[in-house]
């Protein structure tokens, strides 16, 4: 049974339950429903005349929403916001009125359950209404949203995410290993490879250039450690393992921070992009050979 998730709150004294749910879709104004006056001005001599114009406006509010209520709805969720007076009138009819639903999640509500966004509400029979089989809220830890549950499309589903940035990096990952089938070694593999073979040109290179290509191999040897400390194991237990493991013949060992032990791959498209932009930041930075000072902060003189 398909499910969807909405992040937003049900008002207070609207319909906490919908069960057969006739939902109408639509983007909107349901704050205040001007009179339309063009190429003029209206000018009042009192504040009775101010509210009668208050007082028509009220009433097309009305009218707008006796129109929406006529598609035999029993749900209206809108992009816009609702003000008190319309969000009254659906409460009394006792239909839920969800609003300001952000447009991806109007688009998405729609979809999954078979409607239309709607903008204009004259003509009933053409306006495509989505259908689910419950409507209600619930509470995902300290948070309260609407679920729509038995949704048209069956296969429907919203995923809850408790850190969103770490999925979004990982799909990203996956969709470059896709287009990039390559996989290296992970779990600082490549780093200590790398910094073994940087080790052994800057034997070989006399001169004080030796010890700038010695200071790469070291930034290199920091990402295995970076990687056992963030995941809280022993990383000066690790990395000697690691390295003494570099220096045998067989070098494919990596850390595995699940395990504690050996062993793990990494796309080789997201290792040469993150490698590549830190060398060009690091150079970056080398290039600036100048500082910048501000001038001395000026004193007032004391009296």
């Amino acid at each position: 049974m398909g499910r969807f998730i909405l992040d937003k709150k049900i008002g207070i004294g609207q319909p906490k339950r919908i069960e057969n749910a006739k939902i109408l879709v639509a983007n909107t104004a349901m704050d205040t429903d001007k009179v339309k006056i063009y190429g003029a001005r209206v000018r009042v001599d009192s504040m009775a005349r101010v509210a009668e114009i208050e007082v028509a406006e009220k009433e097309k509010m009305k009218q707008k929403v006796q129109k929406i209520i006529a598609h035999g709805i029993n749900c209206f969720v809108n992009r816009q916001l609702i003000y008190n007076f319309p969000e009254e009138l659906f409460a009394d009819a006792g239909i839920l009125a969800i609003e300001h639903a952000d447009f991806d999640g109007i688009e998405r509500l729609a979809l999954v359950t078979g409607g239309e966004i709607a903008s204009t509400f004259d003509n009933p029979e053409s306006v495509k209404l989505g259908h689910c089989k419950l409507i209600e809220e619930i509470m995902i830890g300290e948070d309260r949203l609407i679920h729509f549950s038995g949704v048209e499309m069956g296969q429907a589903c919203t995923v809850v995410l408790r850190g969103a940035r770490s999925l979004h990096d990982a799909l990203c990952v996956l969709s470059q290993t896709v287009n990039d089938s390559r996989v290296l070694l992970g779990g600082g593999w490549p780093e200590m490879t790398m910094a073994k073979e940087v080790d052994e040109l800057a034997r070989k290179t006399p001169g004080k250039k030796s010890h700038a290509i010695e200071a790469f191999s070291r930034s290199l040897q920091a990402i295995p450690t970076i990687i056992s400390d963030n995941a809280g194991l022993d990383s000066a237990e690790l990395i000697s393992q690691l390295r003494a493991e570099h220096h045998k013949d067989t070098t494919n060992a990596g850390i595995d921070v699940i395990s504690g032990g050996l062993g793990i791959s990494e796309s080789f498209k997201v290792k040469q992009a993150v490698l590549l932009s830190a060398t060009e930041a690091a150079e970056m930075i080398l290039r600036v050979d100048e500082i910048i000072t501000c001038a001395p902060r000026k004193r007032e003189d004391r009296m």
